[in-house]
């Protein structure tokens, strides 16, 4: 039992993330009963579910790399959006001038290169954070605002377009797989990421930097490395996340290429149960955050709404959010939990008494008879 309580209380933290997706998926169901249907064209699994998975593929892998960011640095990086423009527009660039004869090593090492332009800019944030105490925001700002016009300029001032079947198959299908390809994909980083989390220290020197960083070097952590480290990821989780956009659009263009994107995975981050201010941390609870967000985008339009207001819904749902997950109603909804239990016990000790009088009672009766 103890080890079930145990068990329970870890996972606390996914209460409000699974209970707004349930919410979500209630209100789909009351729209349409046939939410859940999947069905089978040209050989691939399509539908609201397959599509959710499809479409919230860029901002789960965002979504791992910020919650890293913001348990370390207890900052956000607001240029991932920009930085997946930069990398996926030197993936363009490298396939591009393969011509026609554009193979699987071609696109594989496209990707790689760009994984490593994902690394150099992250080392960038991350030394100015790290090295300089920069606040993460402000740091990521300068890419926030000049991100674009770098891809803009290495696309050559035009919008290019990928015409290769390699491409077209990763953004889409694989011929005689019925899962679509950027699925795969984001189930294969979710399984590396979770590799790495079990076979090595990561997890526990990011929670101790996040949680007292004094103490973390105290204990032979080094706060700057490990902040610097983070942000290396997010800019790889940054180029895989371009890389995969880039593929899915066929074409790249830097203006609306992951636009706004650092918004949703920041709320991806808060709505699975992680502290804003660092310290521990779940890539579950953000995983389930980013899958509920795009549950969200897609039930506004489902219910025909205004794809203008959309922003204006999210941003109410956001702050409904964010009062349910406040420590004042924490505390409160804490202290209306221990009094509801104070009312439960009560009503069970008098009803056990109730019991045991009665058992008195009968078996005096008996007693009596038996004289």
């Amino acid at each position: 039992m103890p080890r079930i309580k145990r068990h329970l209380n870890n996972m606390s933290h996914l209460f409000l993330p699974l209970s707004v997706l349930v919410v979500l998926i209630i209100i789909n169901l009351i729209k349409g009963a046939d939410y859940f249907k999947i069905t089978m064209v040209n050989g691939a699994f399509y539908g609201n579910i397959p599509n959710i998975l499809f479409g919230a593929s860029e901002l789960v892998i965002l979504s791992i790399g910020m919650t890293l960011v913001t348990a370390a640095s207890r900052g956000q990086d607001i240029s991932i959006g920009e930085i997946g423009a930069i990398t996926s527009a030197i993936f363009v660039q490298y396939v591009l001038r393969a011509g026609g004869d554009v193979t699987i090593w071609t696109v594989l090492v496209g990707f790689l290169i760009s994984c490593v332009a994902g690394l150099f800019i992250g080392a960038f944030n991350g030394t100015l954070v790290s090295f300089f105490k920069v606040q993460p925001m402000v740091a990521t700002l300068i890419l926030f605002l000049g991100g674009r016009s770098i891809a803009f300029i290495i696309d050559g001032k035009v919008s290019p377009i990928l015409a290769n079947e390699i491409s077209n198959r990763i953004g889409t299908v694989i011929p005689g797989v019925p899962i679509q390809t950027p699925i795969i994909l984001t189930a294969v980083f979710i399984a590396v990421f979770a590799v790495v989390l079990k076979t090595t220290n990561l997890r526990l020197y990011v929670e101790a930097v996040g949680i007292n960083p004094s103490a973390a070097r105290l204990n032979g952590i080094d706060p700057k490395k490990i902040i610097f480290l983070t942000f290396l990821l997010m800019g790889v989780c940054s180029a895989v996340a371009g890389f995969i956009a880039v593929n899915k659009a066929g074409r790249h263009d830097s203006v609306n290429l992951l636009k706004f994107i650092m918004m949703d995975a920041i709320l991806a981050v808060a709505l699975g149960g992680n502290s804003l201010g660092g310290g521990k941390f779940s890539i579950t609870g953000s995983i389930i955050g980013a899958y509920t967000i795009e549950v969200l985008n897609r039930t506004l339009l489902r219910l025909e709404v205004n794809p203008e207001a959309i922003k204006a819904f999210k941003a109410v749902f956001i702050i409904i959010l964010m009062v349910m997950a406040s420590p004042v109603v924490s505390v409160f909804a804490g202290k209306v939990l221990d009094k509801a239990k104070m009312i439960v016990a009560r009503y069970s000790v008098r009803q056990t008494d109730g019991l045991n009088k009665a058992a008195v009672s009968i078996t005096d009766t008996t007693g009596k008879k038996e004289e």
